[in-house]
C-alpha cells in the first residue's frame, strides 16, 4: 500500500486531453507507446511495445528457425492458386 502511494502522481489533463507521463517512468517502460483502458472508476494506462512485430520476433528469439522466403513463397503459390479456381484459369 505504501509503495503504491508512492507511485501514484497527480496529473493536470491538457486542453486537448493530453496528459504527461514523467520521463524516469516512461524510461523504466522502454516504450512511447501505451494503451489505455476506462474502467469505469479508473483510467489504466499499460505499456506496450513501440514495434509489435519486432517484439514478436524477438519472443521466439532461440527457437526453430523458418526459413521466411520459403513461407511467403509458399502463401504465395497457395494464393495464386487460389484465385486460378476461382476464376476458372
Amino acid at each position: 500500500m505504501v509503495i503504491s502511494m508512492l507511485m501514484k502522481k497527480r496529473m493536470k489533463i491538457s486542453k486537448g486531453g493530453q496528459v504527461s507521463i514523467p520521463a524516469p517512468i516512461r524510461k523504466r517502460w522502454g516504450t512511447t507507446t501505451v494503451t489505455l483502458e476506462d474502467r469505469g472508476e479508473e483510467v489504466v494506462f499499460k505499456p506496450v511495445p513501440d514495434d509489435p512485430i519486432e517484439a514478436a520476433a524477438g519472443a521466439f528469439a532461440g527457437g526453430p528457425k523458418i526459413n521466411w522466403e520459403k513461407v511467403i513463397r509458399e502463401e504465395r503459390e497457395a494464393e495464386a492458386e487460389a484465385d486460378e479456381r476461382k476464376h476458372g484459369l
